[in-house]
Protein backbone atom coordinates (compact mmCIF):
# COMPACT_ATOMS: atom_id res chain seq x y z
CA UNK A 1 0.00 0.00 0.00
CA UNK A 2 0.98 3.70 -1.32
CA UNK A 3 2.18 5.53 2.06
CA UNK A 4 1.48 8.92 1.28
CA UNK A 5 4.27 11.41 2.75
CA UNK A 6 4.54 15.39 3.52
CA UNK A 7 8.42 16.65 2.89
CA UNK A 8 8.92 20.04 5.17
CA UNK A 9 11.74 22.17 3.15
CA UNK A 10 12.33 25.50 2.29
CA UNK A 11 13.04 25.07 -1.55
CA UNK A 12 16.12 23.43 -1.81
CA UNK A 13 16.78 19.78 -0.40
CA UNK A 14 13.34 19.26 -0.02
CA UNK A 15 13.39 19.05 -4.18
CA UNK A 16 16.32 17.21 -3.73
CA UNK A 17 15.28 14.46 -1.61
CA UNK A 18 11.80 14.19 -3.79
CA UNK A 19 13.89 14.42 -6.84
CA UNK A 20 16.38 11.51 -5.68
CA UNK A 21 13.97 9.15 -3.62
CA UNK A 22 10.33 10.26 -4.20
CA UNK A 23 10.24 10.60 -7.65
CA UNK A 24 9.13 7.66 -10.37
CA UNK A 25 8.93 5.69 -6.26
CA UNK A 26 5.36 4.16 -6.75
CA UNK A 27 5.46 2.92 -3.49
CA UNK A 28 5.17 6.42 -1.91
CA UNK A 29 2.52 9.24 -3.12
CA UNK A 30 4.07 13.15 -2.23
CA UNK A 31 1.09 15.04 -0.98
CA UNK A 32 2.38 18.06 0.12
CA UNK A 33 5.82 20.02 0.11
CA UNK A 34 5.55 22.34 3.33
CA UNK A 35 7.85 25.60 3.39
CA UNK A 36 9.62 27.76 5.72
CA UNK A 37 12.93 30.04 6.33
CA UNK A 38 12.40 31.55 3.30
CA UNK A 39 10.19 34.47 2.32
CA UNK A 40 6.94 34.41 0.30
CA UNK A 41 7.99 30.82 -1.31
CA UNK A 42 4.70 28.45 -0.06
CA UNK A 43 1.42 28.90 -2.32
CA UNK A 44 3.08 27.28 -5.57
CA UNK A 45 3.41 24.34 -6.89
CA UNK A 46 6.20 21.90 -7.55
CA UNK A 47 5.38 21.52 -11.27
CA UNK A 48 4.34 18.35 -12.91
CA UNK A 49 6.97 18.64 -15.52
CA UNK A 50 9.86 18.14 -13.04
CA UNK A 51 7.55 15.94 -10.26
CA UNK A 52 6.85 13.27 -12.96
CA UNK A 53 3.34 13.56 -14.91
CA UNK A 54 2.49 9.69 -14.30
CA UNK A 55 2.49 9.93 -10.96
CA UNK A 56 1.54 13.93 -10.13
CA UNK A 57 0.12 14.70 -13.24
CA UNK A 58 -1.21 17.94 -11.17
CA UNK A 59 2.16 18.84 -9.64
CA UNK A 60 2.53 18.80 -5.80
CA UNK A 61 0.97 21.54 -3.42
CA UNK A 62 3.31 23.66 -1.59
CA UNK A 63 2.07 24.74 1.83
CA UNK A 64 2.88 27.09 4.84
CA UNK A 65 5.29 24.93 7.59
CA UNK A 66 2.61 25.95 10.24
CA UNK A 67 0.08 24.58 8.85
CA UNK A 68 1.77 20.90 9.49
CA UNK A 69 -0.77 19.83 12.14
CA UNK A 70 -3.55 20.38 9.86
CA UNK A 71 -1.47 19.35 6.94
CA UNK A 72 -0.81 15.62 8.03
CA UNK A 73 -4.79 15.03 9.50
CA UNK A 74 -6.38 16.23 6.02
CA UNK A 75 -4.05 14.69 3.78
CA UNK A 76 -3.51 11.42 5.86
CA UNK A 77 -0.12 11.59 5.89
CA UNK A 78 2.02 8.52 6.71
CA UNK A 79 5.69 9.88 6.58
CA UNK A 80 6.90 13.40 7.27
CA UNK A 81 10.54 14.21 5.83
CA UNK A 82 12.52 17.01 7.13
CA UNK A 83 14.38 18.45 4.55
CA UNK A 84 16.16 21.69 5.53
CA UNK A 85 19.51 22.74 7.03
CA UNK A 86 20.74 24.72 9.64
CA UNK A 87 18.59 24.17 12.44
CA UNK A 88 19.50 23.78 16.42
CA UNK A 89 19.05 20.36 17.92
CA UNK A 90 15.79 21.19 19.81
CA UNK A 91 14.17 22.53 16.96
CA UNK A 92 14.76 19.46 15.19
CA UNK A 93 13.03 17.44 17.95
CA UNK A 94 9.94 19.59 18.27
CA UNK A 95 9.35 19.23 15.01
CA UNK A 96 9.58 15.34 15.40
CA UNK A 97 6.96 15.85 18.38
CA UNK A 98 4.27 18.09 16.27
CA UNK A 99 4.78 15.12 13.74
CA UNK A 100 4.46 12.44 15.96
CA UNK A 101 1.92 13.96 17.92
CA UNK A 102 -0.47 14.28 14.65
CA UNK A 103 0.12 10.16 13.57
CA UNK A 104 2.96 10.83 11.45
CA UNK A 105 6.48 8.96 11.35
CA UNK A 106 9.33 11.86 11.34
CA UNK A 107 12.20 10.67 9.11
CA UNK A 108 15.82 12.16 7.79
CA UNK A 109 17.02 11.25 4.54
CA UNK A 110 20.42 10.59 4.78
CA UNK A 111 23.09 11.02 2.19
CA UNK A 112 23.04 6.82 0.74
CA UNK A 113 20.02 7.92 -0.77
CA UNK A 114 20.44 11.37 -1.51
CA UNK A 115 24.03 11.66 -2.99
CA UNK A 116 24.70 11.35 -6.68
CA UNK A 117 27.64 9.92 -8.26
CA UNK A 118 29.38 12.40 -11.17
CA UNK A 119 31.61 10.89 -13.21
CA UNK A 120 33.77 13.33 -12.86
CA UNK A 121 35.89 13.89 -9.65
CA UNK A 122 34.05 15.96 -6.98
CA UNK A 123 35.23 18.35 -4.33
CA UNK A 124 32.24 19.51 -1.72
CA UNK A 125 32.67 21.95 0.51
CA UNK A 126 30.22 22.42 3.56
CA UNK A 127 30.02 23.98 6.88
CA UNK A 128 28.90 23.38 10.49
CA UNK A 129 26.72 26.70 9.72
CA UNK A 130 25.50 29.21 7.59
CA UNK A 131 28.23 32.35 7.48
CA UNK A 132 31.35 30.01 8.04
CA UNK A 133 33.39 30.95 5.18
CA UNK A 134 32.14 28.03 2.91
CA UNK A 135 32.27 30.83 -0.31
CA UNK A 136 35.84 32.06 0.86
CA UNK A 137 36.79 27.98 0.81
CA UNK A 138 35.20 27.46 -2.40
CA UNK A 139 36.52 30.41 -4.28
CA UNK A 140 40.23 29.35 -2.66
CA UNK A 141 40.03 25.95 -4.06
CA UNK A 142 39.25 26.92 -7.83
CA UNK A 143 41.69 29.86 -7.68
CA UNK A 144 44.51 26.81 -6.51
CA UNK A 145 43.24 24.16 -9.34
CA UNK A 146 42.88 26.75 -12.32
CA UNK A 147 46.52 27.13 -11.66
CA UNK A 148 47.20 23.67 -12.17
CA UNK A 149 45.35 24.38 -15.60
CA UNK A 150 42.46 22.54 -14.71
CA UNK A 151 38.86 23.33 -15.60
CA UNK A 152 36.55 23.60 -12.45
CA UNK A 153 32.71 23.75 -12.73
CA UNK A 154 30.94 24.57 -9.60
CA UNK A 155 27.65 23.41 -8.81
CA UNK A 156 25.63 25.35 -5.83
CA UNK A 157 23.54 24.35 -3.59
CA UNK A 158 19.32 25.65 -4.82
CA UNK A 159 17.83 28.68 -4.33
CA UNK A 160 15.12 28.07 -6.30
CA UNK A 161 12.47 31.11 -5.61
CA UNK A 162 11.28 31.82 -8.80
CA UNK A 163 9.76 29.62 -12.15
CA UNK A 164 10.56 26.11 -11.22
CA UNK A 165 10.46 24.80 -14.26
CA UNK A 166 12.73 27.54 -15.64
CA UNK A 167 15.06 27.15 -12.94
CA UNK A 168 15.64 23.57 -13.83
CA UNK A 169 18.89 23.34 -15.13
CA UNK A 170 21.07 27.15 -14.57
CA UNK A 171 24.38 27.79 -16.13
CA UNK A 172 25.86 31.18 -15.16
CA UNK A 173 29.62 32.12 -16.87
CA UNK A 174 29.29 36.05 -17.32
CA UNK A 175 27.48 38.34 -15.08
CA UNK A 176 24.67 39.01 -17.80
CA UNK A 177 23.70 35.49 -17.17
CA UNK A 178 22.58 36.69 -13.57
CA UNK A 179 20.12 38.98 -15.29
CA UNK A 180 19.16 36.39 -17.55
CA UNK A 181 18.11 34.12 -14.89
CA UNK A 182 16.05 37.13 -13.11
CA UNK A 183 18.70 36.13 -9.69
CA UNK A 184 17.54 37.30 -6.12
CA UNK A 185 20.45 39.20 -4.72
CA UNK A 186 20.89 35.46 -2.68
CA UNK A 187 21.99 33.83 -5.54
CA UNK A 188 23.70 36.56 -7.18
CA UNK A 189 25.63 36.82 -3.59
CA UNK A 190 26.66 32.86 -4.69
CA UNK A 191 27.35 33.54 -8.26
CA UNK A 192 28.75 36.18 -9.23
CA UNK A 193 31.59 35.87 -7.27
CA UNK A 194 32.34 32.61 -9.39
CA UNK A 195 32.06 34.35 -12.86
CA UNK A 196 33.81 37.27 -12.27
CA UNK A 197 37.06 34.77 -11.87
CA UNK A 198 36.31 33.08 -15.14
CA UNK A 199 35.12 29.69 -13.71
CA UNK A 200 31.08 28.51 -14.88
CA UNK A 201 28.65 27.61 -12.00
CA UNK A 202 25.43 25.59 -12.23
CA UNK A 203 22.55 25.68 -10.41
CA UNK A 204 18.98 25.26 -10.39
CA UNK A 205 16.04 22.96 -9.12
CA UNK A 206 17.14 18.82 -10.91
CA UNK A 207 20.54 18.19 -9.76
CA UNK A 208 20.80 14.98 -11.93
CA UNK A 209 20.42 17.13 -14.81
CA UNK A 210 22.43 19.82 -13.62
CA UNK A 211 25.53 17.69 -12.70
CA UNK A 212 25.04 15.68 -16.48
CA UNK A 213 25.22 19.06 -18.13
CA UNK A 214 28.15 20.01 -16.04
CA UNK A 215 30.24 17.13 -16.83
CA UNK A 216 29.78 17.96 -20.37
CA UNK A 217 30.18 21.55 -19.96
CA UNK A 218 30.92 24.03 -23.61
CA UNK A 219 34.10 25.11 -21.63
CA UNK A 220 35.43 21.80 -20.32
CA UNK A 221 35.22 20.13 -17.23
CA UNK A 222 37.79 18.20 -14.89
CA UNK A 223 36.89 18.52 -11.56
CA UNK A 224 33.36 19.32 -10.25
CA UNK A 225 33.08 21.70 -7.04
CA UNK A 226 30.02 21.40 -4.80
CA UNK A 227 29.78 24.56 -3.06
CA UNK A 228 27.63 23.90 -0.29
CA UNK A 229 24.44 26.38 1.35
CA UNK A 230 23.79 26.67 5.14
CA UNK A 231 25.45 23.45 6.90
CA UNK A 232 23.56 21.05 4.42
CA UNK A 233 25.58 17.86 3.33
CA UNK A 234 26.33 17.51 -0.68
CA UNK A 235 24.36 16.37 -3.24
CA UNK A 236 26.87 14.37 -4.73
CA UNK A 237 29.15 11.80 -3.29
CA UNK A 238 32.40 13.43 -2.83
CA UNK A 239 35.78 12.58 -3.71
CA UNK A 240 37.23 14.70 -1.28
CA UNK A 241 34.99 16.49 1.40
CA UNK A 242 35.76 19.85 2.84
CA UNK A 243 34.07 20.93 6.01
CA UNK A 244 34.20 24.67 7.53
CA UNK A 245 33.90 25.32 11.24
CA UNK A 246 33.51 28.93 12.80
CA UNK A 247 35.14 29.63 16.39
CA UNK A 248 32.77 32.56 16.68
CA UNK A 249 29.57 30.21 17.52
CA UNK A 250 31.77 27.42 19.35
CA UNK A 251 29.54 24.67 20.04
CA UNK A 252 27.18 24.43 16.72
CA UNK A 253 29.56 22.01 14.84
CA UNK A 254 27.86 19.45 17.85
CA UNK A 255 24.47 21.19 18.19
CA UNK A 256 23.44 21.93 14.32
CA UNK A 257 21.59 20.00 11.97
CA UNK A 258 22.74 18.88 9.86
CA UNK A 259 26.25 20.41 10.34
CA UNK A 260 27.25 18.06 12.71
CA UNK A 261 26.82 15.62 9.76
CA UNK A 262 28.81 18.01 7.87
CA UNK A 263 31.52 17.86 10.58
CA UNK A 264 31.40 14.03 10.98
CA UNK A 265 31.93 13.32 7.38
CA UNK A 266 34.73 15.89 6.65
CA UNK A 267 38.13 14.49 5.25
CA UNK A 268 39.26 18.30 5.52
CA UNK A 269 37.70 20.69 8.01
CA UNK A 270 38.90 24.65 7.87
CA UNK A 271 38.95 26.18 10.92
CA UNK A 272 38.13 29.54 9.87
CA UNK A 273 38.48 33.31 11.69
CA UNK A 274 40.90 32.27 14.10
CA UNK A 275 42.02 35.86 13.14
CA UNK A 276 38.80 37.42 15.29
CA UNK A 277 38.23 34.92 17.57
CA UNK A 278 39.39 34.26 21.29
CA UNK A 279 42.00 31.17 21.77
CA UNK A 280 39.17 29.76 24.30
CA UNK A 281 36.53 29.41 21.25
CA UNK A 282 39.15 27.78 19.21
CA UNK A 283 40.60 25.33 21.19
CA UNK A 284 36.50 24.15 21.96
CA UNK A 285 36.24 24.05 18.30
CA UNK A 286 39.48 21.94 17.75
CA UNK A 287 38.58 19.67 20.89
CA UNK A 288 34.85 19.00 19.39
CA UNK A 289 35.93 18.41 15.83
CA UNK A 290 38.77 15.90 17.47
CA UNK A 291 36.07 14.16 19.15
CA UNK A 292 33.53 13.62 16.63
CA UNK A 293 36.11 13.45 14.09
CA UNK A 294 39.83 12.41 14.91
CA UNK A 295 40.41 11.69 11.53
CA UNK A 296 39.97 14.98 9.66
CA UNK A 297 42.49 17.33 8.71
CA UNK A 298 42.41 20.29 9.98
CA UNK A 299 43.37 23.46 8.41
CA UNK A 300 43.68 26.77 10.15
CA UNK A 301 42.26 29.81 8.21
CA UNK A 302 41.80 33.45 8.63
CA UNK A 303 39.40 36.22 7.23
CA UNK A 304 41.33 39.60 6.73
CA UNK A 305 39.47 42.31 5.43
CA UNK A 306 40.12 44.99 2.63
CA UNK A 307 38.11 47.63 2.23
CA UNK A 308 38.80 50.02 -0.60
CA UNK A 309 37.93 53.56 1.09
CA UNK A 310 38.77 53.79 4.69
CA UNK A 311 39.07 57.33 4.86
CA UNK A 312 34.74 57.41 4.68
CA UNK A 313 34.70 55.38 7.87
CA UNK A 314 36.81 57.35 10.35
CA UNK A 315 35.01 59.55 12.68
CA UNK A 316 31.84 58.72 10.59
CA UNK A 317 28.31 57.92 10.88
CA UNK A 318 27.93 54.70 8.62
CA UNK A 319 25.30 52.31 8.18
CA UNK A 320 26.52 48.67 7.93
CA UNK A 321 24.86 45.90 5.22
CA UNK A 322 25.89 42.45 5.35
CA UNK A 323 25.10 39.33 4.00
CA UNK A 324 21.83 38.13 4.47
CA UNK A 325 20.88 35.03 5.49
CA UNK A 326 24.21 34.73 8.00
CA UNK A 327 22.47 37.24 10.15
CA UNK A 328 19.52 35.33 9.97
CA UNK A 329 18.85 31.38 10.27
CA UNK A 330 22.44 31.82 10.63
CA UNK A 331 22.41 34.20 13.62
CA UNK A 332 25.44 35.67 13.22
CA UNK A 333 25.66 38.99 15.30
CA UNK A 334 28.43 40.99 13.53
CA UNK A 335 29.50 40.22 9.96
CA UNK A 336 32.98 41.68 7.82
CA UNK A 337 31.27 45.03 7.70
CA UNK A 338 31.09 45.60 11.68
CA UNK A 339 34.17 44.30 11.99
CA UNK A 340 35.57 46.82 9.31
CA UNK A 341 33.79 49.92 10.73
CA UNK A 342 35.28 49.33 14.32
CA UNK A 343 38.78 48.74 12.97
CA UNK A 344 38.87 51.99 10.69
CA UNK A 345 37.38 54.02 13.91
CA UNK A 346 33.82 54.98 12.66
CA UNK A 347 32.37 57.40 15.08
CA UNK A 348 28.42 55.30 15.04
CA UNK A 349 27.22 52.34 13.72
CA UNK A 350 23.86 53.56 12.83
CA UNK A 351 20.91 51.74 13.88
CA UNK A 352 18.37 50.89 10.72
CA UNK A 353 15.35 49.96 12.73
CA UNK A 354 13.65 53.16 13.07
CA UNK A 355 13.70 53.70 9.10
CA UNK A 356 13.04 50.46 7.57
CA UNK A 357 10.04 49.36 5.66
CA UNK A 358 8.27 46.69 4.02
CA UNK A 359 9.65 43.63 3.71
CA UNK A 360 12.97 44.34 6.14
CA UNK A 361 10.84 45.67 8.81
CA UNK A 362 9.22 42.17 8.87
CA UNK A 363 12.88 40.70 8.43
CA UNK A 364 13.23 42.59 11.65
CA UNK A 365 10.37 41.23 13.71
CA UNK A 366 10.95 37.77 12.93
CA UNK A 367 14.61 37.73 13.69
CA UNK A 368 14.94 40.81 16.64
CA UNK A 369 18.68 40.03 17.54
CA UNK A 370 20.14 41.11 14.23
CA UNK A 371 21.10 43.66 16.01
CA UNK A 372 22.67 47.69 14.87
CA UNK A 373 23.47 46.53 10.87
CA UNK A 374 21.19 45.74 7.68
CA UNK A 375 20.82 42.38 6.36
CA UNK A 376 20.76 42.38 2.69
CA UNK A 377 17.52 40.72 1.61
CA UNK A 378 16.30 40.74 -1.51
CA UNK A 379 14.51 37.51 -2.61
CA UNK A 380 12.21 38.98 -4.59
CA UNK A 381 11.54 42.65 -6.40
CA UNK A 382 9.36 44.12 -3.39
CA UNK A 383 12.25 42.85 -0.95
CA UNK A 384 14.67 45.12 -3.32
CA UNK A 385 12.84 47.96 -3.59
CA UNK A 386 12.14 48.31 0.31
CA UNK A 387 16.20 47.20 0.86
CA UNK A 388 16.78 50.51 -1.23
CA UNK A 389 14.08 52.77 0.18
CA UNK A 390 15.13 51.43 3.85
CA UNK A 391 19.02 52.36 3.17
CA UNK A 392 17.61 55.86 1.56
CA UNK A 393 15.87 56.38 4.92
CA UNK A 394 18.80 55.77 7.32
CA UNK A 395 20.69 59.01 8.34
CA UNK A 396 24.32 58.50 7.60
CA UNK A 397 27.63 59.35 6.25
CA UNK A 398 28.59 56.33 4.48
CA UNK A 399 27.24 52.62 3.84
CA UNK A 400 29.68 50.18 4.28
CA UNK A 401 28.57 46.87 2.24
CA UNK A 402 30.43 43.82 3.24
CA UNK A 403 28.04 41.53 0.87
CA UNK A 404 29.75 39.47 -1.82
CA UNK A 405 28.09 41.38 -4.20
CA UNK A 406 28.79 45.09 -5.84
CA UNK A 407 25.03 46.02 -4.02
CA UNK A 408 25.20 49.25 -5.88
CA UNK A 409 24.47 47.76 -9.44
CA UNK A 410 21.42 45.80 -7.73
CA UNK A 411 19.73 48.99 -5.38
CA UNK A 412 20.52 52.62 -6.12
CA UNK A 413 22.73 54.17 -2.97
CA UNK A 414 22.31 58.02 -2.66
CA UNK A 415 25.09 57.99 -0.08
CA UNK A 416 28.94 57.33 -0.52
CA UNK A 417 30.24 53.78 0.08
CA UNK A 418 32.34 51.79 1.03
CA UNK A 419 33.18 48.18 -0.16
CA UNK A 420 34.88 45.24 2.47
CA UNK A 421 35.94 41.92 0.61
CA UNK A 422 37.17 38.90 2.13
CA UNK A 423 39.26 35.94 1.14
CA UNK A 424 40.41 32.65 2.89
CA UNK A 425 43.77 33.19 4.28
CA UNK A 426 44.95 29.46 5.62
CA UNK A 427 47.91 29.21 8.08
CA UNK A 428 50.46 27.20 8.27
CA UNK A 429 50.32 23.70 7.74
CA UNK A 430 48.95 21.82 6.10
CA UNK A 431 47.04 24.20 4.28
CA UNK A 432 44.72 23.56 0.86
CA UNK A 433 47.33 23.49 -1.95
CA UNK A 434 48.88 19.95 -0.36
CA UNK A 435 45.97 18.77 -0.01
CA UNK A 436 44.65 19.62 -3.70
CA UNK A 437 48.17 18.45 -5.00
CA UNK A 438 47.41 15.26 -3.52
CA UNK A 439 44.02 15.21 -4.97
CA UNK A 440 45.12 16.06 -8.43
CA UNK A 441 47.92 13.04 -8.04
CA UNK A 442 44.75 10.78 -6.74
CA UNK A 443 42.90 11.43 -9.77
CA UNK A 444 45.61 11.31 -13.03
CA UNK A 445 44.78 15.02 -13.13
CA UNK A 446 48.55 16.56 -13.73
CA UNK A 447 48.19 18.80 -16.46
Amino acid sequence: MKKNVIIIGAAGRDFHNFNTYYRGNANYNVVAFTAAQIPDIDGRKYPKELAGEELYPAGIPIYAEQDLPKLIKDLKADDCVFSYSDVPYPRVMTMSAIVNAAGANFILLGPADTMVKSTKPVIAVGATRTGCGKSQTSRRIIEILMEKGLKVVAIRHPMPYGDLNAQKVQRFATVEDLKKHKCTIEEMEEYEPHVVRGNVIYAGVDYEAIVRAAEVDPDGCDVILWDGGNNDFPFYKPDLMIGVADPLRPGAEVSYYPGEVVARISDVIVINKIDSASLDNINAVRANLARINPKAIIVDGASPLTVDKPELIRGKRVLVVEDGPTLTHGEMKIGAGVVAALKFGAGELVDPRPYTVGKLSETFRIYPNIGTLLPAMGYGDEQVRDLEKTIENTPCDAVVIATPIDLSRIVKINKPTVKVGYDLQEIGSPNLSGILDEFVKKHNLVK
